[in-house]
């Protein structure tokens, strides 16, 4: 579902624009629809009223709990429940902040990611994706919202352009703290500078050789990993929110030397700040973890050669939550329950 669909909805409970704005606005606040200084009934138009109760439980079932995974560094990961049966992940991040998913799967196939092994199930409407921000203000305050969970934003562009406009707006999230992060599409570069709410821009970079990229991103455009930044470092300067480098730390694949170098020739003293994340566990998969010792030695280059670096970790790493994980555990548990219950048949 899409909040235009949403929008006709009202508009056919004889809702006009103020009375729209206030029932999205609160949806998206996590608000019920009679808080606030303003009685429904002193406000809104009565067939709107009365359709209300049929709202508010289509809007609950766009996105429900399924289960909620703490961690030590204070997120949490939640596998969240859509209409169709279907899950995603959504994680609250400490300082309120939150993670959520774009599509159920993706097509870019990162090797080093389980939710591109199991490929692109389906797009994630646009009131979908701001029921995961409903879902999780239930639970704690949102502030941050970044598009960096299940799926390629660029690759369902319309609906999370759609979503982000709303929450930057009736969802009263700072511009500057929604964070749009993709693995580079031009239609980006085209899209982004044209709307209400200009997000502030995140790079899924990972490599700065063309070649190596290609490889940990088989199905990302072919942009040369220069000219991608050197995009997203004018959009940024365009919007005056500094570009975001996201950049998967990958024991003797990318935390070489040579990286380090091309990095710094592209990024020293630049409008941006490159967030290094040592890669988080995935069973099955053979990639590891550079030793902490490599991690120091690689920041502190970093920072040296004028590059603003920060050391991230995945949250959730102590319960194993790292993107896609959660889903395909909870896959993995519905099909050996079906094959227990067929065993018994």
């Amino acid at each position: 579902m899409r909040v235009a669909d949403l929008r006709a909805q009202l508009r056919a409970l004889e809702a006009k624009p103020v009375h729209e704005e206030r029932v999205l606005r609160q949806w998206a606040q996590a608000r019920p629809q009679d808080a606030g200084r303003r009685r429904p009934e002193d406000f809104l138009p009565l067939r709107l009223r009365e359709g209300l109760p049929a709202l508010e439980t289509q809007l609950g079932a766009l996105a429900r709990l399924r289960s909620e995974h703490p961690a030590a560094d204070g997120s949490a990961r939640l596998l969240v429940a859509l209409a169709d049966g279907q899950t995603v992940e959504s994680v609250l991040l400490p300082r309120g902040g939150l993670c959520v998913s774009t599509q159920v799967g993706c097509a870019v196939g990162c090797g080093f990611c389980m939710t591109g092994r199991e490929g692109l199930l389906r797009q994630l409407g646009s009131a979908e994706i701001v029921a995961q921000v409903a879902l999780a203000r239930a639970r704690r305050t949102v502030k941050k919202v970044v598009f960096m969970g299940m799926g390629e934003p660029a690759h369902n562009l319309d609906n999370v352009l759609e979503a982000i406009d709303l929450l930057g707006t009736a969802g009263g999230i700072g511009h500057k703290d929604l964070v749009f992060s993709t693995v580079g599409d031009a239609r980006v570069f085209e899209r982004l500078p044209q709307g209400r709410v200009k997000p502030a821009l995140a790079l899924s970079l990972h490599s700065m050789d063309a070649a190596r990229r290609a490889t940990l991103l088989p199905r990302a455009p072919a942009f040369e990993p220069a000219e991608l930044l050197e995009r997203g470092l004018a959009y940024a300067r365009a919007t005056g929110y500094p570009l975001q480098v996201q950049w998967t730390l990958l024991e003797g694949i990318n935390d070489g030397d040579d990286e380090i170098e091309a990095l710094a020739g592209r990024l020293a003293r630049r409008y941006a700040i490159l967030n290094m994340i040592p890669w988080n566990r995935v069973d099955g998969l053979d990639y590891r973890r550079p030793d902490d010792q490599r991690v120091t030695a690689i920041f502190r280059a970093l920072n040296r050669r004028g590059v603003l670096t920060r050391m991230r970790q995945s949250a959730g790493q102590d319960v194993e939550g790292g993107c896609g994980q959660l889903r395909s555990r909870a896959q993995g548990m519905a099909t050996v329950s079906v094959v227990r219950q067929g065993a018994h048949s």
